[in-house]
């Protein structure tokens, strides 16, 4: 019995061995459905005949076979919304290169070390931060000369107005002028600027610190983004932090970064206190952040003997005043009827969110307005606020009633758009205009489509302006006239008839701009 059981195993044996050494292992192919098999021929010992047996290949990584992709209607929209937080190109380029600042060696053959090194020694001898030659340094400065020479004109432009009124609250207290250049690394002079992580404004404050220091965020107001309060509060902020650190070059980073990975960086260096010496251990953003402010704040200082054309600004922050307001007003109202450019307006006024002034009792909201304009809104007070309540009442019905469908019209976005401009093309409000289209910012793409809804009527505009004309020729001779006068305009005479609006007098004359000539016969009823 034991010799049948020996002989059966060794002939298993034997079977085994030559199967395995006849069988051709196909190349695994790992991306090969697992449904699929191979046939492979095996011989047979016992009875001589093959057989066929299956060999099952192994299921393929499911991480490796499918590749992972996004709905590209949703990650349309993410995009577009990205777009609009941080659609400012100015910016966004500052802030990258703050990031991601490099330190290689730039070949700028038009500034010399040895003229960077005597440059250096003389600004550090002028402000309380430590400004040392360093190869660090010198490549941030001559890749700033090299790559952006067109972005530090566009901040020279800007800085003309900004710098005025940093300077004097800065004065007040007690913080070093050249910290004025802060604003252009934090945010481009962007006053409506917003971070990745959310900090907004000309000096990125973020919700909470800007609560801390007195910064009113609401539905309506952003101070942060009010260039006055925010270097006031920006102002208080740097002071405190300069006591606690007792210097500038670490008080900025502190400013960035936060007092506690400052003291983290300090520990971690060694006991080191010099902001060079413990750069290396500070998050990577605030370690690019002194060479950024240093190297703008050389190329200010030394504009013009690098070649630098400044354009010239739109305003002198000294040719602007301000007014209290009284009651909730909208920027187009006062566009509308001090007739001045939107984009000047939102320009001097950005921190009101929806381009809405607010009233609240014991607030101090303001309008900032061109020199020029401030008398005639004060000489004209009474009767603005009267304009403003009739066309805030105006507005409180339903928008079915407004948008009806065969009183739209579409316009499509050219080169040198803005909102302001087409408004004022179609005769609505800017305000209307973001409503209808959905639009957070003031920001257009070229080939963008906007829907233009005739307000005053069920036609379009187009529809508006012929049957216009044909009613002004068949208007009755009991129909009103006013003669233009020097110094008129289609406010004050709006204001000579009452529930005649600056709207109607354009469409009863068929005009579309807002200069009137002096003789000139206007229609001022139906």
């Amino acid at each position: 019995m034991n010799q049948k059981i020996v002989s059966l195993t060794f002939g298993a044996l034997c079977v085994c061995g030559l199967s395995f050494s006849q069988v051709k292992t196909p190349k695994k192919n790992t991306t090969q459905a697992p449904d699929k098999t191979v046939s492979v021929q095996v011989d047979s010992i016992p009875d001589g005949k093959n057989l066929a047996v299956k060999e099952i290949q192994p299921v393929a990584d499911s991480l490796n076979a499918t590749k992972i992709e996004d709905l590209e209607f949703a990650s349309e929209i993410d995009q577009k919304w990205l777009d609009e937080l941080y659609g400012n190109s100015l910016f966004d380029s500052i802030y990258e290169s703050v990031t991601d600042l490099k330190y290689d060696a730039v070949d700028y053959p038009e500034l010399p070390t040895d003229t960077l090194k005597a440059r250096l020694k003389i600004l550090n001898a002028k402000t309380p931060f430590n400004i040392e030659y360093n190869e660090s340094l010198e490549s941030v400065i001559k890749s700033y000369l090299k790559h952006r020479r067109h972005s530090m004109e566009r901040l020279m432009s800007l800085s003309d107005y900004y710098f005025p009124l940093f300077e004097k609250e800065l004065d007040n207290y007690n913080i070093p002028l050249e910290i004025k250049y802060l604003a252009i690394v934090e945010s481009a002079l962007k006053p409506r600027a917003k971070s990745r992580v959310g900090a907004t404004g000309l000096w990125q404050f973020m919700y909470g610190t800007g609560k801390m220091y007195g910064l009113d965020v609401s539905s309506y107001v952003d101070e942060r983004s009010d260039p006055i309060k925010s270097t006031e509060a920006a102002s208080k902020y740097l002071a405190k932090l300069y006591e606690i650190f007792g210097d500038w070059d670490l008080a900025l980073a502190a400013y960035n970064s936060g007092p506690g990975n400052v003291s983290k960086a300090i520990r971690r260096s060694g006991g080191y206190e010099n902001y060079w010496n413990i750069r290396p251990h500070l998050p990577r953003e605030t370690a690019g952040y002194l060479p950024a402010f240093l190297a703008t704040m050389y190329i200010f200082e030394y504009a013009e003997e690098h070649g630098f054309k400044k354009h010239k600004p739109n305003f002198r922050y000294m040719e602007t005043d301000t007014i209290h307001v009284k009651q909730m007003i909208t920027l187009d109202q006062v566009s509308e009827l001090l007739e001045l450019p939107m984009e000047e307006l939102q320009f001097l006024n950005p921190s009101y969110k929806l381009d809405v002034i607010p009233f609240v009792e014991g607030e101090n909201y303001t309008l900032r307005l061109p020199k020029h304009a401030v008398g005639r809104f004060v000489n004209n007070e009474a009767s603005i606020y009267e304009f403003v309540t009739n066309e805030l009442n105006k507005r409180e019905k339903p928008i079915a009633q407004i948008l009806e469908s065969n009183s739209k019209s579409t316009y499509k976005v050219r080169s040198g758009d803005n909102l302001g401009k087409i408004a004022r093309q179609y005769g609505v409000r800017v305000s209307d205009l973001k409503a209808w289209n959905g639009l957070r910012s003031n920001n257009l793409k070229i080939g963008q489509r906007l829907n233009v809804y005739n307000t005053k009527s069920s036609t379009t505009v187009a529809k508006s302006v012929a049957s216009n004309s044909t009613a002004k020729s068949s208007t009755s001779n009991a129909s009103k006239t006013y003669k233009v006068r020097s110094g008129d305009s289609l406010w004050s005479i709006s204001k000579k008839f009452p529930g005649v609006s600056i709207q109607n007098i354009k469409e009863w004359n068929d005009i579309s701009g807002i200069n009137l000539k002096v003789g000139t016969t206007l229609k001022v009823s139906r």
